[in-house]
């Protein structure tokens, strides 16, 4: 029990200390929602292009996993789905880890881009049980899916009006895809004039991915940068 306390404790101060960061103190919508237990995290309003984004969100404390998801569109015909991994039973620590990836696209592509604010709610980890044999069946053929492709998450605030940000694969592995996403971390959805205020082009060199990044003044102070390298394990 004073574990817990200590730990609660801590999550209080971190949420405090780190209100510019999008973290809030309380569940801002409903990814805690039936949690006992529940770590809030708010994340910021990701622009949503008409090809549609990716955007990387993750707990931030060490030893939690994402047992809830929430997010808010700005406009209603942006859809926002999570990755989840294959596993029984379907829950936390099973179907998701410690970050997941929202993926928001656009219904009406020719509308223009739009944004939404993903939120995950976070739990600390504990150890599973197992689940009853409920029936006999022969095992199926192929291989079970694991996670060979790692994201490697490198964020950056917009503090000029152009310059780079890289992320690379790890020794011994290789890079096999990248993404990168806008986003404002306020509280209200950005204006039409922040949405097409920055604009990115990747570049993929050897192991890593560059993002050059080049903004307006109308981007304002709260406009940053997520670029994720997909990587494998070289063969």
């Amino acid at each position: 029990m004073r574990a817990r306390r200590v730990i609660a404790a801590l999550a209080v101060a971190l949420f405090a200390a780190s209100a510019g960061m999008g973290l809030e103190a309380a569940g801002a919508a409903d990814e805690c929602k039936g949690l006992r237990v529940c770590l809030p995290v708010a994340g910021p309003w990701v622009v949503v292009p008409a090809g549609g984004v990716e955007y990387e969100l993750a707990c931030p404390l060490p030893g939690y996993v994402v047992a809830g998801t929430d997010a808010r569109v700005a406009t209603r015909d942006v859809d926002v789905i999570f990755r989840a991994e294959t596993g029984s039973p379907v829950g936390p620590g099973v179907s998701t880890r410690r970050s997941v990836v929202f993926q928001a696209a656009r219904t009406v592509p020719a509308a223009g881009p739009s944004s939404f604010r993903p939120f995950i709610g976070c739990i600390p980890t504990r150890g599973g049980g197992g689940r009853a044999l409920t029936s006999m069946a022969a095992r199926p053929s192929g291989l079970k899916p694991g996670q060979p492709v790692r994201s490697i998450v490198v964020q950056r605030r917009v503090r000029s009006r152009a310059f780079a940000v890289r992320a690379a694969c790890p020794s011994g592995s290789r890079l096999i895809g990248s993404t990168h996403a806008v986003a404002f971390t306020q509280k209200l959805a950005p204006s039409e004039a922040m949405l097409g205020a920055v604009a990115v082009r990747r570049v993929v060199s050897d192991r890593a991915v560059v993002a050059r990044v080049t903004a307006t003044a109308a981007a304002g102070s709260r406009a940053e940068v997520q670029v994720r390298a997909l990587c494998v394990r070289a063969p």
